[in-house]
């Protein structure tokens, strides 16, 4: 049976986890959440609850996912800031679930993070957030047990992933950061990056890096432990192997994409 109570409403840049429009539900059994589905909470229940906020544009606006949850951003045309927090809590019983959630905050006022209870033995509880950020914001995002993700974004943005995968597309401007555990997959788009460049690593994991026909740029990429493959013709600097430096139609801003154990793989859009 669904269960749903929603709330409407908009803050300012003061505002706590307490003030958050609240929408909940209950997932049978847990299966609807991978986390809470990982064989720890067999047999359980979960809930899960969305929470939304308008807030201010602050720079920098910074993210922290917490203990698990990953970070989603996608740039629009306004000037300030919507940050949803997906919660979800897994326990042996649903209202064990929804006391857990009950008890996570989220703070908007200052850095954007997540606090929640300590969990007893076969409960768990994840935020991952999903934020709506003015196109040239500048970012500070961190998780630990989740990816990242940044979509149609040309401003600056530094981040830093422990276990989780890095997605960024239709990006410019100054971008930085990596993963410890997880893949890059980067998806240009448009005739040129635009900005200071692009300069991401990760150390376990693989890249993916698509390319329009006539992009613009500086691109570097290779690895350590792995192939390089491509599906164009590429004027390399050097001898073509574990690591490639070339100019792409005009050149430009440095496209730096490098791992240290997996394989990159570059293809035309």
């Amino acid at each position: 049976m669904r269960r749903a109570l929603c709330f409407t409403a908009i803050f300012a840049m003061a505002c706590v986890a307490a003030g958050l429009a609240r929408s909940q539900t209950p997932e049978p059994g847990g299966s609807a959440d991978t986390w809470c589905g990982d064989g720890s909470n067999e047999g359980g229940a979960s809930w899960r609850e969305s929470r939304e906020a308008t807030i201010g544009a602050a720079n920098p606006l910074d993210i922290d996912a917490g203990r698990n949850g990953g970070i989603r951003v996608r740039g629009w045309d306004r000037g300030d800031v919507l940050v949803r927090a997906q919660i979800v809590g897994c326990a042996h019983t649903e209202a064990d679930a929804r006391r857990l959630v009950s008890g996570v905050q989220i703070q908007t006022a200052g850095p954007v993070r997540a606090d929640g209870p300590d969990a007893a033995p076969g409960e768990h509880w994840s935020v991952s957030f999903e934020v709506q950020v003015p196109r040239t914001a500048l970012l500070k995002l961190n998780t630990r047990n989740g990816g990242i993700s940044i979509d149609d974004f040309r401003g600056t943005a530094e981040f830093r992933a422990q276990n989780g995968g890095v997605s960024l597309s239709n990006v410019s401007g100054d971008i930085r950061g990596g993963t410890t555990n997880g893949g890059l997959h980067i998806d240009l788009r448009g005739d040129r990056w635009d900005g200071v460049g692009l300069d991401v690593e990760t150390r376990n994991g693989g890249i993916q890096l698509t390319v329009p026909e006539h992009y613009s740029a500086e691109l570097e990429t290779g690895t350590t432990r792995g192939r390089v493959r491509f599906d164009f013709p590429l004027t390399v600097q050097g001898t073509i192997g574990q690591h490639i430096t070339t100019t792409l139609g005009a050149g430009g801003a440095k496209v730096r994409a490098i791992t240290t154990n997996g394989g990159v793989s570059i293809h035309r859009s």
